[in-house]
């Protein structure tokens, strides 16, 4: 009977602290004035006790806040940092793309900083050489190559870097935020290295703020806060998490915003908005909704003095503040009066076809007539998270049938 097989890491109660100066004497009167004063310190914990293995060739990604311990956890994976607790595994040549520029010497020229790198990653003289060409033509420096670094742009440097750790033949990756530098071109080459590396079964732990990534190339991820994990599994659902976590700071749970001023908030306020939430297919409060299914947006108003025939509508608009979707009974049969004292839910249900992320909603009560005039609108007033779309760079993740209706050799 074969024994099972052995993860490409496995991580085991790890934890990590620094030790954080809380107070600083500045100037010497200072130290004159306070000549018994020490210098404190603070603990921070950087990991708290993280446990979890990767499987050979598992495409693996690490998400969280700033400050979660995302970058803290890598530099223990690979050596950079000795762990306080636990212990780390790693099951063969691991190669690491953590800070840029680290390895690299400013006053030589891009030919010399390729040989000294490869080398420090694991790679002979002449095995340096020889991929040589393989990393600056891949980089696109062939120009730039006998230039010292020191006059090279981030984006330069953060090419010849990536270029040199993908020809070093290690089992093991650990990349942080490789795409967040570097033009779309660039950008490209790096899907498409990440597409072969899955196809040659390679092992790559992922560390990225940007959960589109996560969905298109992790088979799992896992979600860091404070450095905990509170979330391991399907990179679906981790993004879910992160999304609700990073944005949702300031609301309720229904996702209405704690916070009742006044800001961003228009209108004569003969009637108010006091409530709003999404609803999913079965008609429940959710703060996520899946794409491809029934959703809806709702809010409830209570009417301070009479109005007749109000106009009801919501503005959806995505994390860059794009508006996406916008509906309203403007077109629609008047919907009759309201006295002072009247309460109204209005429910205004859609088809979501809206691509994985986070959306806000701008409900408004309106005036019709020869022009608008607010009543109530009350900017950004509820959120939601939409999951489960295919990756996309489009707004809209709408279905679509694809045929090859001909095909013609020539």
């Amino acid at each position: 009977m074969s024994s099972p097989a052995l993860p490409a890491v496995a991580v085991d109660g790890v934890s990590k602290t620094f030790r954080l100066p809380h107070e600083r004497v500045h100037t010497l009167k200072e130290r004159a004035l306070h000549p018994m004063r020490r210098m404190g310190h603070e603990a921070f914990p950087a990991l708290r006790d993280v446990s979890f293995a990767v499987d050979d060739g598992e495409f693996f990604g690490i998400v969280g806040r700033n400050g979660s311990g995302k970058s803290t956890l890598l530099k223990c994976l690979a050596g950079i940092y000795a762990v306080d607790r636990g212990r780390i595994y790693v099951n063969g040549r691991m190669s690491t793309f953590i800070e840029l520029g680290v390895g690299f010497n400013n006053d030589l020229p891009a030919r010399d900083n390729v040989m000294i790198n490869a080398t420090m990653l694991g790679l002979s003289p002449r095995e340096a050489r020889r991929r040589y060409d393989a990393v600056i033509d891949f980089a696109e420096l062939r120009e730039f190559e006998d230039l010292k670094l020191k006059n090279y742009s981030s984006g330069m440097e953060v090419r010849l870097a990536f270029s040199v750790m993908m020809q070093v033949d290690a089992e093991v990756l650990l990349i942080d935020e490789v795409l967040a530098v570097g033009d779309a071109a660039f950008q490209q080459k790096c899907f498409d290295e990440f597409a072969r590396i899955r196809r040659e079964g390679r092992t790559v732990l992922l560390v990225t703020h940007d959960m589109g990534n996560v969905q298109r190339f992790c088979d799992r991820a896992m979600l860091l806060e404070r450095g905990s994990i509170v979330e391991l599994g399907e990179p679906d659902r981790v993004a879910a998490r992160y999304l609700e976590l990073n944005f949702n700071r300031g609301e309720t749970d229904d996702g209405t915003p704690r916070d009742e001023s006044d800001a961003g908030r228009y209108g004569d306020r003969r009637a108010e908005i006091v409530e709003a939430w999404f609803e999913d297919e079965a008609g429940e409060r959710a703060k996520t909704v899946p794409t491809g299914q029934r959703a809806a947006f709702c809010f409830r108003a209570r009417f301070r003095e009479p109005v007749a025939d109000p106009l009801f509508g919501v503005v959806l608009a995505d994390d860059r503040g794009t508006p996406v979707f916008e509906a309203s009974n403007v077109l629609l049969p008047a919907c009759g009066g309201f006295a002072a004292g009247d309460e109204a839910t209005i429910r205004i249900a859609f088809d979501c076809v809206l691509s994985s992320g986070r959306y806000e909603a701008t409900p408004a009560i309106a005036r019709g007539g020869s022009g608008v005039a607010w009543i109530d609108r009350r900017e950004r007033f509820a959120s939601v998270v939409v999951t489960g779309a295919r990756s996309t760079d489009a707004v809209l993740d709408l279905p679509f049938d694809l045929e090859v209706l001909s095909r013609e050799r020539r």
